[in-house]
């Protein structure tokens, strides 16, 4: 039977974190609908847990939102891919919106790793040590993820020189 005050923390627990682990486990499926699930499913663990985890429940539940994640990530490489659904009618967007679309879809191309390493680094806001203990991985590791993935997102984001020539060079055609 848990406590009266126990259950009045784990839900100003809640009220407080839900939004922010929201967006972290998006930003880590891509998926609105599996977000929500690994959000449900690891705020149901840290209930179960809360006499461990309220002492500083925020990076608990972190760890297992991550490991969730992780055990989906492993789960789909399982299973056999699926093709995109085509459209056919083209949606104007804005600029920004534009833009963080393209962001996304560069960020999902990235190892699971080093999208886990952004998403906690930069997202999160946390630091190297809270990244790595999340992770379960040394700090060593997340900074040379961090490095990587940085570069791939450049690359993906920025088109290169080599490129931007032979494009001017169809223009003047």
């Amino acid at each position: 039977m848990i406590s009266r005050a126990d259950q009045l923390a784990f839900d100003a627990f809640v009220r407080e974190t839900s939004d922010r682990l929201l967006r972290t486990a998006y930003l880590l499926t891509g998926d609105r609908g599996h977000a929500e699930d690994l959000v449900q499913t690891a705020l149901l663990r840290t209930a179960r847990r809360w006499s461990t985890a309220r002492q500083d429940p925020a990076p608990y539940t972190r760890r297992v939102l991550v490991n969730l994640a992780k055990d989906r990530w492993r789960d789909l490489r399982r299973r056999p891919g699926e093709a995109p659904l085509e459209m056919d009618v083209a949606v104007p967007v804005t600029d920004g919106v534009a833009d963080r679309d393209q962001l996304l879809r560069a960020a999902r191309q990235l190892p699971t790793g080093q999208r886990a390493v952004l998403v906690l680094r930069y997202f999160d806001d946390l630091s190297v040590a809270e990244t790595a203990a999340a992770l379960g991985c040394s700090e060593g590791t997340v900074k040379s993820q961090t490095a990587r993935a940085l570069d791939r997102l450049r690359s993906a984001l920025v088109p290169t020189t080599a490129t931007t020539r032979e494009n001017a060079d169809a223009d003047r055609r």
